[in-house]
């Protein structure tokens, strides 16, 4: 996979995560844990997407 292809992909993943948790918080009686790992996720996809762009500068 490209470096580009890996980005969009990294991006995707981000914005699924986010879908995610936004979904899971609508949930009346919504899980702390579940929140909690996803939101860790999206962090961890975050933090690769920076290294990646800042490679690229």
């Amino acid at each position: 996979m490209t470096t580009e292809g890996h980005i969009a992909a990294l991006e995707r993943r981000h914005q699924e995560l986010d879908r995610q948790i936004q979904a899971e918080m609508q949930n009346r009686q919504y899980d702390d844990l579940v929140v909690s790992t996803l939101k860790r996720r999206k962090l961890e996809v975050k933090d690769e997407l920076a290294r990646y762009n800042g490679a690229q500068d």
